[in-house]
């Protein structure tokens, strides 16, 4: 009896770029949802009229841009 190789799974290795392909991926989701939080707590200060807290996030966001 043949084998039918399309059924067979074959463990396909990540290459290098692969893997760094993800890196970049997931240190872009992490840093789109650090400048969600960041903003998200401006709105907040900005609605409770806390000054500080808006300068202090202010601040923040353009080291996390």
């Amino acid at each position: 009896m043949k084998k039918n190789v399309s059924n067979e799974m074959n463990p396909v290795e990540p290459s290098i770029s692969d893997e760094m392909l993800a890196e970049l991926f997931l240190n872009q989701v992490i840093k789109d949802f650090k400048k969600s939080k960041i903003l998200g707590g401006i709105d907040h200060s900005l609605k409770n009229k806390d000054k500080e807290a808006f300068l202090r996030l202010t601040e923040e966001l353009k080291f996390a841009s």
